[in-house]
Order: structure tokens, then C-alpha cells, then sequence
């Protein structure tokens, strides 16, 4: 069962081109379902039935995985088995006709405007790191990265005088995205006074440095938005993605298109895009709830 499921993956990372780390959550998502497999004396692909699925993702769901970890994980097994079938490896998919339950997709969750300002200027730039994090910060609002691709970004990817930054995401795609006055102020500032004093190496492609020299980390992207988010006295549940959720969001509620929108965020399908048309008539019906004199 090891054996096919390194082949999916490395079909996944040189046929399909996924990131890293998209391949990395595929071989986490199928190790756990093959464990749950191997705890029920299932140890062929070709023994698995829809059912099996079925009570795996119950069991996954009462064990309180969120919704959208639970889609992901049932993304993963539909792909596996669909490579599997392709391959002539399993006679039948059983995966064929079982589809995503719309219960599990979660609305993203994102800031108000007023939020994310708290959150900017709960960074003081006062020292080198602090200036480099406001820059981060403010990069991932006005260009709704994830913090993965700000995490890679490299100087080449800039124009400051077009106001533009490239993007490599998912699949290494390329996209451009222009960039606000005040994230080139802050970009300008970054590049010609604080990184000169954090790189060790001369020949250093990436824009964003810890303090060693070395790229700075998604992980280390993601500590960062949380803590400033803590410091800013933010009561919501804050992810990775929460600026970049916060960015769509807020463009769509002062009118932005949606396909322009999908095309910033890198969004294959503008039906992911769509989400957060939903959050703007969640939003409505709450302020509707709370000042309509007959609720």
C-alpha cells in the first residue's frame, strides 16, 4: 500500500506540478486513512469499499477535524483512488460517485478593515526586524499573497516603479498583482535600508530575511501574523491565510469584479472566488439581525 501511494505522489509533484508542500498534506491525509485501514485488517487498495470512506469521514468528523481539514482529506483519497483506477491498479473506484458534502465548506474567516489596521499598527517598525515585519504585513493585505509565496518572493519579482509583484503559487503559477502606495513606501524603505543590514550573502535572491540572513519561513510568516494579531487584542480565530481572506473580502465589499479578484488571489476556479460573496451576505444578514427593528 506504500508503494502506490509514493507513486501518486510523485505523479502529484512531476506530472501535476503541486507545490511542496501541497504533496506533503496528500502524503498526511493518506497515510491517515491507510492507518484506519490497517486498524480494520484492510491491507489492499483494491479491498476498499465506499463504505469504508464513509465511516472513516464520520469517524474523522466526530473526532472534531474541522470542515475544511475533512474536505481536503476526502480531495485526497478521491484523487488517489481516481490515479489508481487510471493506472489499471484497482478494478473499480470507489470514489466515482461520492462527493464532497457542502456542510463541510467553512466560510474563511477575515477582519474588518478597522481589524487589520489594529493589527499594522500593532507593529512599531522601530528596529530592523519590526520594520521587516510591518513590511510583510502589509505586503500580504495589499496583495492577498499566501504567506507561503511571500515566503519565496524574490527581489526580481518586484517593480516598484509599475507597482507591481509576481507571484509564484500553487502548480508554480505565475501571477501579477499590483501593489498600494503605502505598500511601496514600506517595500522601498525595506529593500534600501533594512535588508542590507540582514543579509550575509550578497547573491541572496529572496526579499524577506531572517535574522540569520536565510529566507524567512512560512512557519515563521505565520507566528508572526499571529502574534501580532494577540497583540492587537484581535478576538477571532486568526490563520495564515486571514489577511489574504481580509483582502478579498474587503474588494468585493467597495465593488471590485469577481474575476478580477480571482485572478489577484490565483484562483483556478472563480467558483473558490465565490466564497467570499458569501461572507459579504453573511455579513449583511448579521447587520441586518442586529439594527432592524422587527429582527
Amino acid at each position: 500500500m506504500d508503494e502506490w501511494i509514493e507513486q501518486f505522489l510523485t505523479y502529484l509533484s512531476v506530472e501535476r506540478s503541486l507545490s511542496p508542500n501541497t504533496v506533503s498534506a496528500y502524503r498526511r491525509d493518506l497515510k491517515i486513512f491507510q492507518k484506519y485501514l490497517s486498524e480494520r485488517s484492510i491491507n489492499s487498495w483494491n479491498s476498499v469499499l465506499r463504505k469504508e470512506i464513509d465511516n472513516f469521514l464520520t469517524k474523522r468528523r466526530d473526532a472534531g477535524i474541522n470542515p475544511s481539514s475533512l474536505a481536503r482529506e476526502l480531495v485526497a483519497i478521491k484523487m488517489f483512488f481516481r490515479f489508481l483506477a487510471q493506472e489499471g491498479l484497482i478494478k473499480e473506484d470507489p470514489t466515482a460517485v461520492l462527493e464532497t458534502p457542502r456542510l463541510w465548506k467553512r466560510l474563511p474567516e477575515s477582519l474588518s478593515v478597522e481589524e487589520v489596521k489594529r493589527i499594522l499598527e500593532a507593529v512599531r517598525p522601530n528596529t530592523s526586524l519590526k520594520f521587516r515585519d510591518r513590511t510583510c504585513l502589509e505586503l500580504l493585505y495589499a496583495t492577498g499573497m499566501r504567506v507561503s509565496e511571500l515566503s519565496v518572493l524574490k527581489i526580481s519579482d518586484i517593480s516598484l516603479e509599475a507597482g507591481f509583484v509576481r507571484c509564484r503559487g500553487k502548480g508554480d503559477k505565475e501571477r501579477i498583482v499590483p501593489l498600494g502606495r503605502t505598500a511601496v513606501r514600506y517595500l522601498r524603505d525595506y529593500l534600501t535600508k533594512i535588508r542590507p543590514k540582514l543579509v550575509k550573502k550578497n547573491n541572496e535572491p529572496f526579499v524577506f530575511l531572517s535574522q540569520l540572513g536565510k529566507r524567512i519561513s512560512r512557519q515563521s510568516l505565520w507566528k508572526m501574523i499571529k502574534k501580532y494579531a494577540l497583540k492587537a487584542k484581535i478576538d477571532k480565530k486568526i490563520g495564515p491565510h486571514t489577511l489574504r481572506h481580509s483582502f478579498a473580502t474587503h474588494l468585493l465589499e467597495r465593488g471590485a469584479d469577481l474575476r478580477v479578484v480571482q485572478e489577484m488571489l490565483g484562483h483556478a476556479n472563480i467558483s473558490t472566488t465565490q466564497i467570499y460573496t458569501h461572507i459579504n451576505k453573511e455579513r449583511l444578514k448579521e447587520i441586518h439581525r442586529r439594527f432592524h427593528p422587527r429582527p
